[in-house]
Protein backbone atom coordinates (compact mmCIF):
# COMPACT_ATOMS: atom_id res chain seq x y z
CA UNK A 1 0.00 0.00 0.00
CA UNK A 2 1.05 3.64 -1.45
CA UNK A 3 0.19 6.09 1.11
CA UNK A 4 0.61 10.22 0.51
CA UNK A 5 1.06 11.87 3.91
CA UNK A 6 0.65 15.53 3.83
CA UNK A 7 1.99 17.80 6.45
CA UNK A 8 4.49 14.91 7.26
CA UNK A 9 7.26 16.84 9.32
CA UNK A 10 4.18 17.65 11.89
CA UNK A 11 3.08 16.73 15.50
CA UNK A 12 1.24 13.82 14.01
CA UNK A 13 2.25 13.38 10.78
CA UNK A 14 5.85 12.58 11.67
CA UNK A 15 4.97 9.62 13.69
CA UNK A 16 2.32 8.56 11.47
CA UNK A 17 4.62 8.14 8.57
CA UNK A 18 7.04 6.06 10.99
CA UNK A 19 3.83 3.91 11.68
CA UNK A 20 3.47 3.17 8.00
CA UNK A 21 6.59 2.01 7.65
CA UNK A 22 6.81 -0.02 10.60
CA UNK A 23 3.26 -2.06 8.51
CA UNK A 24 5.35 -2.24 5.43
CA UNK A 25 3.68 0.64 3.51
CA UNK A 26 5.31 2.93 0.88
CA UNK A 27 5.34 6.44 2.18
CA UNK A 28 5.18 9.69 0.13
CA UNK A 29 5.65 12.45 2.22
CA UNK A 30 4.87 16.14 1.59
CA UNK A 31 5.65 19.05 3.40
CA UNK A 32 6.49 22.44 2.49
CA UNK A 33 9.93 22.56 3.61
CA UNK A 34 12.78 19.44 3.49
CA UNK A 35 14.91 20.77 5.77
CA UNK A 36 13.56 19.80 8.70
CA UNK A 37 12.29 16.49 7.42
CA UNK A 38 16.15 15.79 7.09
CA UNK A 39 16.54 15.26 10.61
CA UNK A 40 14.06 12.71 11.01
CA UNK A 41 14.89 9.36 11.00
CA UNK A 42 12.34 7.97 8.05
CA UNK A 43 13.68 10.48 5.60
CA UNK A 44 16.20 8.20 3.57
CA UNK A 45 13.28 5.47 3.75
CA UNK A 46 10.25 7.60 2.34
CA UNK A 47 9.42 9.74 -1.46
CA UNK A 48 9.79 13.28 0.26
CA UNK A 49 8.19 16.12 -1.69
CA UNK A 50 8.61 19.62 -0.93
CA UNK A 51 5.48 21.46 -1.53
CA UNK A 52 2.66 23.93 -0.70
CA UNK A 53 -0.12 22.11 -0.91
CA UNK A 54 -2.20 24.98 -1.00
CA UNK A 55 -0.21 26.85 -3.92
CA UNK A 56 -2.13 27.99 -6.65
CA UNK A 57 0.41 26.64 -9.35
CA UNK A 58 0.80 22.93 -7.49
CA UNK A 59 0.29 20.23 -9.98
CA UNK A 60 -2.05 17.83 -7.80
CA UNK A 61 -2.15 15.18 -10.29
CA UNK A 62 1.49 14.82 -10.44
CA UNK A 63 1.95 14.88 -6.48
CA UNK A 64 -0.79 11.36 -5.94
CA UNK A 65 0.38 10.00 -9.30
CA UNK A 66 0.42 6.34 -7.95
CA UNK A 67 -0.53 6.37 -4.07
CA UNK A 68 -3.45 3.48 -2.75
CA UNK A 69 -4.50 6.23 -0.56
CA UNK A 70 -4.26 9.95 0.75
CA UNK A 71 -3.33 10.95 4.69
CA UNK A 72 -4.40 14.54 4.41
CA UNK A 73 -2.96 15.80 8.14
CA UNK A 74 -1.63 19.43 6.86
CA UNK A 75 -3.44 22.29 8.60
CA UNK A 76 -1.75 25.69 8.64
CA UNK A 77 -2.05 27.85 11.69
CA UNK A 78 -2.43 25.62 14.94
CA UNK A 79 -2.50 25.92 17.68
CA UNK A 80 -4.01 29.37 17.51
CA UNK A 81 -7.61 27.66 17.80
CA UNK A 82 -9.45 30.84 17.49
CA UNK A 83 -8.09 32.45 14.25
CA UNK A 84 -10.18 33.06 11.24
CA UNK A 85 -8.31 32.15 8.51
CA UNK A 86 -9.29 28.74 9.67
CA UNK A 87 -12.27 28.49 7.63
CA UNK A 88 -11.38 32.04 5.35
CA UNK A 89 -8.07 30.15 3.94
CA UNK A 90 -7.85 27.01 5.24
CA UNK A 91 -11.42 25.36 4.60
CA UNK A 92 -11.20 26.14 0.82
CA UNK A 93 -7.80 25.45 0.27
CA UNK A 94 -7.90 22.21 1.82
CA UNK A 95 -11.04 21.24 -0.09
CA UNK A 96 -9.54 22.08 -3.58
CA UNK A 97 -6.48 20.18 -2.96
CA UNK A 98 -8.58 17.18 -1.78
CA UNK A 99 -11.50 17.29 -4.62
CA UNK A 100 -8.18 17.35 -7.33
CA UNK A 101 -6.67 14.78 -5.40
CA UNK A 102 -9.69 12.44 -6.04
CA UNK A 103 -10.63 13.62 -9.01
CA UNK A 104 -7.18 12.58 -10.16
CA UNK A 105 -7.73 8.96 -9.07
CA UNK A 106 -7.16 8.61 -5.14
CA UNK A 107 -10.17 6.36 -4.01
CA UNK A 108 -9.41 6.50 -0.04
CA UNK A 109 -8.66 9.65 2.20
CA UNK A 110 -8.17 9.74 5.50
CA UNK A 111 -8.43 13.51 7.28
CA UNK A 112 -8.00 14.43 10.62
CA UNK A 113 -10.51 15.97 12.65
CA UNK A 114 -11.05 17.50 16.31
CA UNK A 115 -12.84 17.02 18.94
CA UNK A 116 -13.57 20.52 18.92
CA UNK A 117 -16.15 19.53 16.17
CA UNK A 118 -18.04 18.61 19.26
CA UNK A 119 -18.46 22.26 20.63
CA UNK A 120 -18.96 22.49 24.11
CA UNK A 121 -20.81 19.39 24.66
CA UNK A 122 -20.01 17.95 27.90
CA UNK A 123 -19.36 14.11 28.72
CA UNK A 124 -18.78 10.90 26.69
CA UNK A 125 -19.24 11.87 23.07
CA UNK A 126 -19.49 9.32 20.82
CA UNK A 127 -19.76 9.49 16.84
CA UNK A 128 -23.46 10.20 16.49
CA UNK A 129 -23.13 13.17 19.05
CA UNK A 130 -24.04 15.94 16.80
CA UNK A 131 -21.37 18.68 15.87
CA UNK A 132 -21.91 21.64 17.41
CA UNK A 133 -18.49 23.60 16.84
CA UNK A 134 -17.79 26.48 19.12
CA UNK A 135 -14.56 27.89 17.60
CA UNK A 136 -13.29 28.78 13.88
CA UNK A 137 -11.07 25.21 14.01
CA UNK A 138 -13.63 23.62 14.98
CA UNK A 139 -16.38 24.88 12.68
CA UNK A 140 -13.54 24.68 9.60
CA UNK A 141 -12.87 20.84 9.95
CA UNK A 142 -16.46 20.22 10.71
CA UNK A 143 -17.64 22.24 7.34
CA UNK A 144 -14.64 20.57 5.63
CA UNK A 145 -15.94 17.09 6.05
CA UNK A 146 -20.08 18.38 5.13
CA UNK A 147 -18.07 19.42 1.94
CA UNK A 148 -15.81 16.03 1.73
CA UNK A 149 -19.23 14.37 2.22
CA UNK A 150 -21.51 16.04 -0.71
CA UNK A 151 -18.01 15.67 -3.00
CA UNK A 152 -18.52 12.37 -2.81
CA UNK A 153 -21.89 11.77 -4.54
CA UNK A 154 -20.25 13.42 -7.54
CA UNK A 155 -16.97 11.55 -7.21
CA UNK A 156 -17.27 8.28 -5.34
CA UNK A 157 -14.39 7.61 -2.77
CA UNK A 158 -13.53 6.23 0.77
CA UNK A 159 -13.72 9.38 3.12
CA UNK A 160 -12.66 8.27 6.90
CA UNK A 161 -12.50 11.23 8.97
CA UNK A 162 -10.30 10.53 12.18
CA UNK A 163 -11.34 13.03 14.92
CA UNK A 164 -8.14 13.67 17.33
CA UNK A 165 -8.25 14.47 21.06
CA UNK A 166 -5.80 15.76 22.90
CA UNK A 167 -1.94 14.43 21.92
CA UNK A 168 1.06 14.38 23.97
CA UNK A 169 4.63 13.48 22.75
CA UNK A 170 7.78 14.54 20.84
CA UNK A 171 7.17 16.98 18.82
CA UNK A 172 4.00 18.68 20.75
CA UNK A 173 4.17 22.41 20.34
CA UNK A 174 5.88 24.19 22.66
CA UNK A 175 3.10 26.17 23.97
CA UNK A 176 1.30 22.65 25.66
CA UNK A 177 0.47 21.78 28.91
CA UNK A 178 3.23 18.77 28.89
CA UNK A 179 5.72 20.27 27.22
CA UNK A 180 5.80 23.70 29.66
CA UNK A 181 5.82 21.01 32.20
CA UNK A 182 9.13 19.07 30.97
CA UNK A 183 10.92 22.69 30.92
CA UNK A 184 9.83 23.76 34.45
CA UNK A 185 11.35 20.26 35.00
CA UNK A 186 14.39 20.81 33.27
CA UNK A 187 15.26 24.48 34.18
CA UNK A 188 15.08 22.97 37.75
CA UNK A 189 12.31 25.21 38.90
CA UNK A 190 10.56 25.09 42.12
CA UNK A 191 6.93 25.54 40.99
CA UNK A 192 4.57 24.86 37.87
CA UNK A 193 1.72 27.26 37.59
CA UNK A 194 -1.20 25.70 36.50
CA UNK A 195 -5.30 25.66 36.49
CA UNK A 196 -6.99 24.13 39.68
CA UNK A 197 -6.50 21.07 36.84
CA UNK A 198 -10.11 19.26 37.82
CA UNK A 199 -11.13 19.19 33.91
CA UNK A 200 -11.69 15.57 32.44
CA UNK A 201 -10.15 15.52 28.81
CA UNK A 202 -9.19 12.74 26.90
CA UNK A 203 -5.37 12.02 26.32
CA UNK A 204 -3.81 10.22 23.93
CA UNK A 205 0.44 9.46 23.63
CA UNK A 206 0.47 10.91 19.71
CA UNK A 207 2.44 7.27 18.88
CA UNK A 208 -0.38 5.58 19.83
CA UNK A 209 -2.54 8.24 17.49
CA UNK A 210 -0.21 7.20 14.92
CA UNK A 211 -0.51 3.40 14.84
CA UNK A 212 -4.54 3.94 15.23
CA UNK A 213 -4.33 6.03 11.85
CA UNK A 214 -2.00 3.57 10.31
CA UNK A 215 -4.59 1.16 11.20
CA UNK A 216 -7.48 3.01 9.88
CA UNK A 217 -5.91 3.25 6.39
CA UNK A 218 -5.48 -0.49 6.04
CA UNK A 219 -8.97 -1.07 7.08
CA UNK A 220 -9.78 0.42 3.08
CA UNK A 221 -13.81 -0.61 3.36
CA UNK A 222 -14.36 1.88 6.13
CA UNK A 223 -15.89 5.09 5.37
CA UNK A 224 -17.17 7.66 8.00
CA UNK A 225 -16.08 9.21 11.35
CA UNK A 226 -14.03 7.19 14.01
CA UNK A 227 -13.13 9.12 17.24
CA UNK A 228 -9.18 8.84 17.64
CA UNK A 229 -9.21 8.72 21.19
CA UNK A 230 -8.24 6.56 24.62
CA UNK A 231 -12.09 6.58 25.84
CA UNK A 232 -11.05 7.11 29.36
CA UNK A 233 -11.61 10.81 31.12
CA UNK A 234 -8.10 12.27 33.61
CA UNK A 235 -8.13 15.52 34.91
CA UNK A 236 -5.52 17.74 33.54
CA UNK A 237 -4.03 17.13 37.73
CA UNK A 238 -3.66 13.54 37.10
CA UNK A 239 -1.95 14.07 33.83
CA UNK A 240 0.40 16.57 35.15
CA UNK A 241 1.36 14.30 38.43
CA UNK A 242 1.54 11.28 36.52
CA UNK A 243 4.52 12.80 34.46
CA UNK A 244 5.96 14.34 37.60
CA UNK A 245 6.10 10.52 38.66
CA UNK A 246 7.53 9.72 35.59
CA UNK A 247 10.57 12.19 35.79
CA UNK A 248 11.24 11.62 39.47
CA UNK A 249 10.49 15.60 39.84
CA UNK A 250 9.87 17.48 43.18
CA UNK A 251 7.46 20.22 42.11
CA UNK A 252 5.13 22.07 43.91
CA UNK A 253 2.03 22.68 41.71
CA UNK A 254 0.56 25.94 42.11
CA UNK A 255 -2.90 25.28 40.92
CA UNK A 256 -5.33 27.87 40.20
CA UNK A 257 -2.80 30.20 39.14
CA UNK A 258 -4.75 30.78 35.72
CA UNK A 259 -8.46 30.42 35.16
CA UNK A 260 -10.51 27.54 33.49
CA UNK A 261 -10.12 27.96 29.65
CA UNK A 262 -13.70 29.54 28.60
CA UNK A 263 -13.52 27.69 25.35
CA UNK A 264 -13.87 24.07 26.55
CA UNK A 265 -16.62 22.54 28.49
CA UNK A 266 -15.08 20.99 31.55
CA UNK A 267 -15.60 17.21 31.64
CA UNK A 268 -15.44 15.52 27.43
CA UNK A 269 -14.21 12.43 26.80
CA UNK A 270 -13.70 10.62 23.33
CA UNK A 271 -16.35 7.10 23.26
CA UNK A 272 -13.32 4.80 21.34
CA UNK A 273 -15.56 1.67 21.00
CA UNK A 274 -15.96 2.27 17.01
CA UNK A 275 -12.35 2.53 17.04
CA UNK A 276 -11.79 -0.94 18.46
CA UNK A 277 -14.33 -2.27 16.89
CA UNK A 278 -12.55 -1.43 13.67
CA UNK A 279 -8.94 -1.82 14.86
CA UNK A 280 -9.14 -5.14 17.51
CA UNK A 281 -7.30 -5.71 20.98
CA UNK A 282 -4.12 -5.85 19.00
CA UNK A 283 -4.57 -1.91 18.56
CA UNK A 284 -5.39 -1.36 22.37
CA UNK A 285 -2.38 -2.30 23.82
Amino acid sequence: MKVLVTGATGFVGRHLVEALLARGCQVRAVARRAAPARELPWFDRVEFVAADIHGEGLDVAAVVEGVDALAHLAWPGLPNYQALFHYENNLMADYRFIKLAVAAGVPQVLVTGTCFEYGLQSGPLDELTTPQPANPYGLAKNTLRLFLEQLQREHPFTLQWARLFYLYGAGQSPSSLLAALDRTIDARETDFNMSSGEQLRDYLPVERAAAYLAGLLQRREFNGVVNCSSGQPVSVRALVEARLRERGADIRLNLGHYPYPTHEPMAFWGVADRLHTLLGAAHDA
